[in-house]
């Protein structure tokens, strides 16, 4: 992964060449209009309170979990012992992030979603809760944190979860084949160039026109950003948006000429 010097100085390349989050300048009529009613949604939805308020409850407890990491490893503790409080602070998506994948669910009214990398289940939460018939399944590498996103959704009352536990390379053909296809997938349990592109490869198939894929820390390091280049380049490919924490990633084909965005956030 990049230092945090790096890092900080690629966000602030992003901050001062990125298009304006308001849409100004966008020629593209479905990304404009993803920015005017998705990106920039400020309603406060009640889920919201409910995902957060447990996010709290996780940040002050003290109980400790074996933890099982088949991914890259958290970019601050990578010990095979770690504290609840430490994967919620390191490992689950911001509020803002996980927040903005409710919106599109909730307005792109998507249903068949998949997770890879469950962790705690927070981001897991706001795809279940954006649309009542919502059907979430989620992939987890380590039992001991399965098994605490598993009494997360218990106790946020989310039964439209399947929560599988695993390695990735054993479940997903199995996790796809339950549906014929995907409407929302969220890569976020491995953050390597060779498996990103190996689980993009195998998820391409069950890509409909209104897909999206939705890539995590696509610039957490220079493998990550090797693969949000492929990935842009794929033939499958119509759309992109770049929001340099997360990627979003489009199979329209109305969509005549590829396009990608870079867009404040």
């Amino acid at each position: 992964m990049y230092s945090p010097f790096v890092l900080g100085f690629k966000y602030l390349k992003y901050l001062v060449t990125a298009s304006n989050g308001k849409g100004h300048g966008i020629h593209s009529p479905f990304v404009y209009d993803f920015i005017e009613n998705v990106l920039n949604d400020r309603t406060q939805y009640p889920e919201y309170h409910s995902i957060e308020k447990l996010r709290s409850e996780l940040l002050r407890s003290d109980k400790t979990i074996a933890v099982k990491d088949l991914g890259a490893g958290s970019a601050k503790n990578n010990r095979h012992k770690r504290k609840v409080a430490d994967i919620t602070k390191n490992a689950a998506k911001p509020r803002k992030y996980a927040q903005l994948l409710y919106r599109m669910v909730q307005y792109y009214r998507y249903i068949n979603l998949m997770e890879l990398g469950t962790s705690l289940g927070l981001t897991s939460a706001y795809l279940a809760s954006a649309r009542k018939d919502v059907k979430l399944l989620s992939i987890e590498g380590s039992p001991e944190i399965a098994a605490s996103a598993a009494s997360n959704f218990k106790q946020l009352g989310l039964n439209n979860i399947e929560l599988l536990t695993g390695n990735f390379d054993d479940l997903l053909q199995t996790a796809l084949g339950k549906s014929n296809f995907q409407d929302l997938i969220f890569f976020d349990g491995n953050h390597r160039l060779e498996p990103t592109m190996r689980y993009f490869e195998q998820c391409v198939p069950f890509a409909k026109n209104d897909t999206v894929f939705i890539f995590d820390d696509i610039h957490w390091s220079a493998e990550m950003e090797e693969a949000w280049k492929k990935i842009k380049s794929h033939k499958s490919v119509t759309c992109t948006v770049d929001l340099f924490f997360i990627g979003l990633v489009f199979f329209k084909t109305s969509f005549k000429v590829k396009q990608d965005f870079v867009i404040r956030f």
